[in-house]
């Protein structure tokens, strides 16, 4: 904003020294005019200074000088009387010059019968040959020698002569040019300077108010809220932020309860009604209502998880992912499942162990349960980012479906036997989990186009969890990650951490 508000002024204060340039030429050639008139009317004697015995010297130097060393300058420049036009044959006539010459005049109470203004060297002028012939003292004065001779002649009514004034054209006024440039500059920055003071008044709130949303973005916390400040629509904006996040903190802590308490109301009747179900004789039909039960309690897990994601009560913790991810690994190994890690880099990040560790674990169920029975788990560092990679040969899912897994309770799988399908919260889970970390996600197919629509992290980590026939692949502001398709069918699923060496980003 300072940048183009410095530009516009920039250009109005260029605009402003071309009209001060313009001003100071008219006043200038404005001065000639007057000048001519003043000799045509009055017929006076214009004179130089003379070197000489009789006259001494503007420089006391010269009177020093032998005299055929002093200069000689014009003595006197009369205005003359001819019987001839002063327009000689070939020259052009200065129509603006008569204009402002003839406005003049009228003003005097003079009506010539023909007034003509020419420009000509002063070495072609005929009055300054002639001087020159009668006078040997005379000579063109040094600085007129490169300047024009203007010429105005006067032929009034009931006069058959010309009166004719002489004038050398006006040199520029000695840093005219320069003083303007100077005034412009230093009004410029003036002007530049006080609005840049101005903005910064008005933008430190601003700014200061950024980075609390973030950091309220982040925590849900209202400890630290900023203190008013600035210009009175400032205060008022900092004051109604203020108030929003103490709603939004309300209501965060009302949702909490809420799930805490729906979470107890529901699992002691579940709990009531498991132990009910025991004293059923049909041990058939036994095992098939405690496998509800369990699919209904484990549902409810997944549903108080993926609220209370967005404001965990656990703090970041270092945490080794190689050391995190074999534990996962081994886990599913012990229950008899073909899981196999890969390759594997030693990185240390700052993350929630308990969330991380169960979104990696929805991956690699969703991977066994998709993807031919078969997992393998990676995990690599790509530039300042860690990479966790959960890969299967699933066939896939069809590229108009993949941005629709991630929703909530939407199922690759069409029953609702947990068997086969899942409750449907598994990658939504997995997604909120690597939000949470400042971290995004991405599912692509192995064996043909990756998806090209890719959530970006404004973060400090670089996050991506993935599962069931896809890639997952997260990217933060820092870098993104490309993921290569494979030769082989099937998919892979990709964790993005940022190791904890690493300077965070926005």
């Amino acid at each position: 904003m300072l940048l183009a508000v410095a530009v516009a002024l920039l250009v109005a204060q260029a605009i402003s020294a071309a009209l001060l340039y313009r001003a100071s030429e008219q006043r200038r050639q404005m001065g000639v005019a007057n000048g001519l008139a003043f000799q045509l009317v009055s017929e006076p004697r214009i004179d130089y200074r003379e070197t000489g015995p009789n006259r001494a010297s503007a420089d006391p130097r010269e009177d020093d000088r032998p005299e055929e060393d002093r200069p000689r300058r014009w003595q006197r420049l009369r205005v003359e009387h001819t019987k001839i036009s002063p327009l000689r044959p070939g020259e052009s006539r200065d129509t603006a010059r008569e204009e402002q010459l003839r406005v003049i005049l009228a003003e005097q109470g003079i009506e010539p019968a023909q007034l003509v203004v020419t420009t000509r060297d002063v070495a072609d002028d005929p009055y300054v040959e002639q001087r020159l012939r009668d006078r040997e003292k005379w000579r063109i004065r040094p600085e007129w020698a490169d300047r024009d001779l203007i010429v105005a002649g006067l032929q009034r009514k009931g006069e058959t002569g010309w009166t004719v004034a002489r004038m050398p054209h006006p040199a520029p006024e000695p840093g005219a040019l320069g003083g303007i440039i100077g005034q412009t500059m230093i009004i410029y920055a003036m002007l530049v300077g006080g609005l840049a003071l101005l903005l910064r008044r008005i933008t430190r709130p601003l700014a200061a108010l950024t980075r609390r949303m973030e950091q309220f973005a982040r925590t849900r916390e209202t400890d630290g809220q900023l203190q008013p400040a600035g210009p009175d629509d400032t205060r008022r904006l900092i004051e109604a932020h203020n108030a929003m996040e103490a709603r939004i903190a309300a209501l965060l802590d009302e949702k909490d309860v809420m799930l805490g308490a729906i979470g107890h109301d529901l699992k002691t009747p579940l709990a009531a009604l498991r132990v009910r179900i025991e004293s059923v004789e049909d041990q058939t039909e036994r095992e098939r209502m405690a496998a509800t039960i369990e699919d209904i309690t484990r549902t409810l897990d997944d549903i108080l998880s993926l609220a209370r994601v967005g404001r965990p009560s656990d703090q970041p913790e270092t945490t080794d992912l190689a050391a995190l991810t074999a534990s996962v690994v081994e886990e599913f190994e012990d229950m008899g499942e073909d899981v196999e890690f890969g390759e594997t880099s030693r990185i240390a990040a700052l993350i929630r162990t308990t969330w991380l560790r169960r979104a990696l674990r929805n991956l690699v169920a969703n991977a066994l349960r998709y993807g031919g029975g078969k997992a393998r788990v990676s995990l690599l560092r790509e530039g300042s980012m860690a990479v966790l990679r959960v890969e299967d040969d699933g066939p896939g899912i069809p590229e108009n479906e993949i941005d629709a897994m991630m929703e909530p309770f939407r199922r690759g799988e069409t029953s609702r036997n947990r068997v086969t399908g899942g409750s449907g919260l598994g990658l939504t889970l997995a997604r909120a989990i690597a939000d949470q970390h400042g971290g995004s996600l991405r599912l692509a197919n192995r064996h043909g186009a990756r998806i090209s629509s890719i959530v970006r992290s404004k973060g400090s980590w670089a996050g991506v969890l993935a599962t069931s026939s896809a890639n997952w692949v997260s990217n933060s502001p820092a870098r993104l990650a490309e993921q290569k398709p494979e030769s082989m069918p099937g998919i892979e699923r990709v964790t993005k951490m940022p190791p904890i060496c690493c300077t965070r980003s926005r």
